[in-house]
């Protein structure tokens, strides 16, 4: 026996999207990640590769735009490669700390 469609099933995106933990000028929100990013950005470029992917990703050409579209990607901020590598360009330190909270804040 068949049973009338009484509702028509409604679609459901695919995913939802989301922001960043914290703003790119939020660097002192963690003063740990803030000091890092600041006197030794290279070690904190490595801590980020390694929370992401592998420890030595950041001594490749490129590595960390594309560590930054990746975690954006990841975790469905909205964005463009532009806009990350105008940061990247401009805001290095507080873009790689931005990085590091926003892994910190999903973990």
């Amino acid at each position: 026996m068949s049973y009338p469609v009484t509702m028509q099933p409604q679609a459901m995106p695919a995913y939802t999207t989301s922001q960043w933990s914290s703003d790119i000028m939020d660097c002192c929100a963690d003063m740990g990640i803030c000091l890092c990013g600041t006197f030794v950005p290279g070690i904190l470029a490595c801590k980020i590769a390694s929370d992401y992917e592998c420890c030595c990703l950041p001594i490749l050409g490129g590595a960390t735009l594309a560590m930054r579209t990746g975690i954006r990607e990841r975790y469905h901020i909205p964005g463009s490669i532009c806009n990350d590598w105008v940061r990247l360009v401009f805001c290095g330190p507080c873009a790689l700390c931005q990085m590091a909270r926003e892994l910190k804040a999903r973990k």
